[in-house]
């Protein structure tokens, strides 16, 4: 198969260059999303991918009705349809290609959920919203930064409700680390400090290939991606995330998670200049340790900010003059530090904050990730991880590989997604795709 550039990059940043950015907020949905049933009806849902990541998702939307699901292995789909049946009391259609259940279900569902390998998210998601369905994605929600800012704007355009597999977003702590540093509690924040110990990355391409196992689909697998033979265990069915091409190392499974926190508390958007540094960059695996600075804008009252990205061996060992644990947030204010996790959080200097007694709290506790989306997709109610909010936020965790890839500060111009002093960006920017995987 040959595989072509998309052609229409031009032209889709001219007509939505006005509404690319679409709409800051904590909330913020570009339109609201059209209800498809009544809060006592049951949703007809698709979910693509099955196992692992996938299976967890499925175990969030089981209170609907799962009517189809696919996946490029028949035994994880085989071992989820018995389960759904068991459990459910459902026979849900299957399908090894997404793109032949989108048309032969048609009518039949309201909504999709995906949980593939990263180089699938956007080419299934866009084909769904393009067919009026509400998508729930895991995360990182794109490969590139043009298919984030094309599902953000073509969710808008459609009314689907959406949301980013970001579950952390909705457990308690988030929300309570947000309210603190809204309240001023540590001052106006002028740095953030972010890091994940874990390392996805390394290793060279198998020199050679192997038999494909019969219960696997191989072309299906790398669907949009170049051809390359089958290796057992160095892709299938986890590694894919060392590999730019299918995945994008630690950052693009990890940061969306730790990143949303200061993103929220914060009112991120668009980086103006990105930089990066790491091990020699390597034509095809990640790095196993990679550290990204991005500078951001002032917001309204809030001054200009610095953001820092660590992860694998790169990790720092302390923020000023504190220790640090494997992963974690640290905030750094005019008036102290806050450091958080996806459990707990501290200020500092700690004697300063002996007394801190923190503020009422103002943002409503989560019904649950799916559960918001499934009432959204129900009754049009907005859900805190659409793909406004997480559309920009997985545009900003990749431009970090783009700057290491190239070893060049970017300044990038988010209304174009243009990196102006960087043309051969475009090439990371975009991608190519093989032949009837293209996402415009």
């Amino acid at each position: 198969m040959t595989l072509r550039r998309t052609t229409a990059r031009r032209s889709f940043l001219q007509t939505t260059s006005s509404a690319a950015l679409l709409l800051p907020g904590l909330y913020a949905s570009a339109s609201p999303s059209r209800p498809s049933r009544s809060a006592l009806e049951n949703l007809n849902i698709a979910c693509i991918g099955t196992a692992n990541r996938a299976a967890e998702d499925i175990s969030g939307v089981m209170s609907e009705n799962i009517v189809a699901i696919v996946d490029i292995d028949s035994n994880y789909l085989g071992r989820c349809k018995s389960m759904l049946t068991e459990k459910k009391k459902l026979e849900p259609h299957t399908y090894a290609d997404y793109r032949e259940m989108l048309t032969a279900e048609g009518d039949k569902i309201d909504a999709v959920v995906i949980g593939t390998a990263d180089h699938h998210h956007a080419p299934a998601a866009i084909r769904a919203i393009r067919a009026g369905k509400h998508v729930y994605c895991e995360k990182p929600l794109t490969h590139t930064v043009f298919e984030s800012r094309l599902l953000a704007t073509t969710a808008a355009e459609k009314g689907v409700a959406t949301q980013l597999g970001t579950q952390i977003h909705a457990e308690n702590n988030y929300r309570r680390v947000v309210e603190v540093i809204r309240s001023g509690a540590i001052g106006n924040v002028t740095e953030v400090h972010v890091w994940v110990g874990k390392g996805w990355g390394g290793g060279e391409r198998p020199a050679n290939g192997d038999p494909v196992p019969s219960t696997l689909n191989w072309d299906l697998w790398l669907g949009p991606a170049p051809e390359r033979p089958y290796s057992n265990g160095a892709y299938h069915p986890a590694n894919w995330r060392r590999w730019w091409d299918f995945g994008g190392g630690t950052i693009a499974d990890m940061a969306c998670h730790y990143m949303d926190l200061p993103f929220w508390a914060l009112d991120l958007r668009h980086p103006t200049k990105i930089s990066a540094e790491g091990p020699k960059v390597h034509p095809e695996t990640c790095p196993l340790g990679l550290i990204v600075r991005y500078d951001f804008p002032a917001r309204g009252s809030m001054p200009a900010l610095k953001l820092t990205w660590y992860d694998g061996d790169l990790i720092p060992k302390k923020i000023g003059d504190q220790p640090v644990p494997a992963n974690g947030v640290m905030f750094v204010g005019t008036n102290g530090m806050m450091f958080a996790d996806y459990s707990r959080y501290r200020l500092f200097p700690a004697d300063k904050f002996a007394s801190f007694k923190p503020p009422a709290e103002s943002i409503p506790n989560s019904i649950g990730h799916h559960a918001e989306w499934i009432k959204a997709c129900k009754d049009g109610s907005p859900t805190t991880c659409n793909f406004n909010y997480s559309g920009a936020l997985t545009e900003t965790v990749l431009l970090g590989t783009i700057a290491y890839r190239l070893g060049k500060t970017l300044d990038w111009d988010a209304a174009t997604l243009t990196a102006v002093n960087a043309p051969e960006a475009a090439k990371l920017i975009n991608k190519e795709y093989r032949k009837g995987w293209e996402v415009v």
